[in-house]
């Protein structure tokens, strides 16, 4: 029997019966078209202890318009990379953005921050910029919903990448630059397993935004021979990263 998987932003418990949201009854019961009595497990995407888990669940009192799911035990989740990459990912234009968010979930990451830079065509202004945030977020769940995580990353609204480059403060800071000649092999891996990785428009990184990240700290480095594209590069840079140092 398959066992459909969930994220409910709410507090769960062990043994206790809550409502199901509008949203997740209507994709358990009007378009799976469960039953009272089918196991669900269920996941509201907080790490406990440096963990995230998910509770077993059982659908219950099905009616038209309404459902409730009963939560029974907590199963702990070891799935979470060691290593904590947060990308600083420049916008990119239609889909490509939801993709490389999609794909880094996938991949282990553990924050996106959205960045404007010089080359970024994207251009939102304050209302539009929230709900975009609010698209990635819910990007960012249903990718954590079907890799199996118990975390859900945060994606934080978009910022400058000069806001950005000049506030990090991770131990370990990364350009991804294909000009650049230094692997990321020549680096040791940082005590505290915490990484910032900024990656560029579809157009690259201007000289004076690499130059830029560098007086912050970032180390340009490259993956390769080959020009990678901005969706392209996370999903690649994790996989090399969790390679070296995580769980891959």
């Amino acid at each position: 029997m398959r066992i459909p998987r969930i994220f409910i932003d709410t507090e769960l418990s062990e043994n206790s019966i809550f409502a199901l949201p509008d949203s997740a009854f209507q994709h358990l019961c009007k378009v799976l078209r469960l039953k009272s009595g089918h196991p669900i497990r269920v996941f509201n995407g907080q790490a406990l202890n440096g963990k995230g888990g998910q509770f077993n669940a059982t659908l219950c009192d099905v009616e038209k318009r309404s459902a409730n799911i009963h939560v029974a035990d907590f199963e702990a989740l070891d799935n979470e990379s060691p290593i904590q990459v947060t990308i600083g990912q420049t916008l990119s234009r239609g889909e490509r953005m939801d993709y490389a968010i999609q794909k880094s979930v996938e991949a282990g990451v553990f924050a996106i921050q959205p960045l404007f830079s010089e080359r970024c065509e994207v251009k939102l202004q304050d209302s539009r910029a929230e709900k975009r945030q609010q698209h990635w977020q819910q990007v960012a769940i249903s990718a954590a919903e079907q890799c199996g995580r118990g975390v859900v990353p945060v994606v934080y609204p978009p910022i400058e990448l000069s806001e950005w480059v000049e506030n990090c403060n991770e131990m370990l800071k990364l350009t991804l630059h294909h000009h650049s000649a230094k692997p990321i092999r020549q680096f040791e891996q940082p005590s505290n397993n915490r990484i910032a990785l900024l990656i560029g428009p579809e157009g690259g990184l201007t000289e004076k935004e690499v130059q830029l990240s560098e007086k912050s700290g970032f180390n340009a480095i490259t993956l390769g021979p080959r020009v990678l594209r901005t969706e392209t590069a996370p999903i690649v840079a994790l996989s090399v990263i969790n390679a070296l140092w995580g769980d891959i």
